[in-house]
């Protein structure tokens, strides 16, 4: 069976027929130290010493040049039907191989707007253009940007089941978690409570662990990417929640909600209620629309409408992002024509995508509401990889001592 590196090499060559592009180059160096996002999906985690260059091309062909101490490397991968080293310097062999290759586009890792193209540093990027000095392919290079979100986004089969994977330990975790939770219990305790759980199943989180899970305990707790404080669960608490694990190379990303009752409370007061319900129907909303074709600017401002016509503010984040090698997995973003997302917004879904769909909200005097989904983009719509929660979680109210 063939590995998700050899999968992702080979399906390269068709990506770049139909972006019109003759040569994808990968130049990089010393990758512990200029570590290069892409290397994970077409070469695997190992770490490259000298100048390397791996090279695919719109006809299928695949080539790496590397130095000779790391051959075996490129040889272990499966994936590169040329593997050629060098001893003293990468310049003529990168120099002979183009020639040979004679391409009118060259695609190399660099772009604006996403970082999982961009991992050309910038020596590397002048040392490049002196080696190609006195050639026409300087005045060939382009963005590498469309290639890479097309081999990110466009899941295989295996790559889907290991997101399934991610996805069945995360809600598992939750479940556990919910199970020990109490009365008393800070954000730290609850945070320490789901990373033990993590390791003991083998796990790691999906992103850093300082924040990974979140834990959001009532009104004073604040949104984003924060460690957990010392705010204790109370009678009337809304805790909520944003965790993923990294299962076999693959990430999850979820968020659950969960209300303590007070005192004499059979449910969540009304403003709550309302807030959760909102989330449920935009994010439901957004879901809706996710299909081939359709770009994130719009099924963002569906979620979005969905949410202020419910009479909160918009939210300051992307209704979603696609979720994968990382959590954050580039490509297109289901999110607003802002600035900081660049043209990520303006990128079409496709079948074989997966995201995480999160709309955000502030119940005033309670504190955050969110909900996060995984799910899949399907030729035919979308389907939900995790447990959609369509309901508010309500712990039975506990007195004191």
């Amino acid at each position: 069976m063939a590995s998700i590196v050899q999968e992702k090499v080979a399906q390269a060559g068709g990506v770049l027929q139909e972006k019109g592009i003759d040569v994808w180059l990968t130049y990089v160096r010393e990758t512990v130290a200029g570590y290069d996002p892409v290397l994970p999906m077409i070469f695997g985690e190992q770490t490259l010493t000298w100048d390397s260059a791996l090279l695919i091309t719109a006809g299928g062909e695949s080539i790496c040049l590397l130095g000779n101490l790391d051959r075996t490397l490129a040889d272990d991968t499966g994936a590169y039907q040329t593997v050629i080293g060098y001893d003293q310097s990468i310049r003529e062999l990168l120099l002979e191989t183009i020639q040979r290759l004679d391409p009118q586009t060259i695609a190399v890792n660099m772009s604006k707007d996403d970082v999982f193209a961009d991992g050309l540093h910038h020596g590397m990027y002048l040392k490049l253009l002196d080696y190609l000095q006195d050639t026409p392919y300087a005045e060939r290079l382009v963005s590498s940007g469309a290639v890479v979100a097309a081999l990110r986004g466009r899941k295989s089969p295996a790559e889907i089941e290991r997101l399934r994977q991610s996805v069945t330990s995360a809600e598992a975790i939750y479940a556990h978690t919910f199970r020990q939770l109490a009365y008393g219990m800070s954000e730290v305790d609850v945070a320490a409570l789901m990373r033990a759980e993590v390791t003991a199943r083998g796990l790691t989180t999906a992103w850093a662990e300082h924040s990974c899970p979140g834990v959001n305990v009532g009104a004073q707790s604040v949104l984003g990417h924060a460690s957990p404080k010392d705010l204790r669960i109370e009678p009337g608490s809304l805790v909520h929640f944003d965790f993923g694990v990294r299962q076999r190379g693959y990430c999850s990303d979820i968020q659950r909600m969960v209300y303590f009752l007070d005192e004499g409370e059979t449910s969540a007061p009304p403003a709550v209620q309302h807030g959760f319900d909102t989330v449920i129907n935009a994010l439901q909303a957004a879901v809706d629309a996710m299909r081939p074709g359709i770009s994130g600017v719009e099924v963002d401002a569906i979620a979005r409408k969905a949410v202020t016509e419910a009479g909160f503010p918009q939210f300051m984040h992307a209704t979603g992002h696609q979720v994968g090698l990382e959590t954050h997995d580039g490509g297109t973003v289901l999110g607003p024509a802002w600035e900081r997302y660049g043209q990520t917004p303006f990128g079409l879904l496709e079948a074989g995508q997966v995201y995480a769909v999160e709309p955000t909200l502030v119940v005033e005097g309670h504190g955050i509401v969110g909900l996060e989904e995984d799910v899949l983009v399907t030729e035919t719509g979308a389907v939900f990889l995790s447990n959609f929660q369509r309901e508010l979680i309500l712990m039975p109210y506990q007195k004191a001592g």
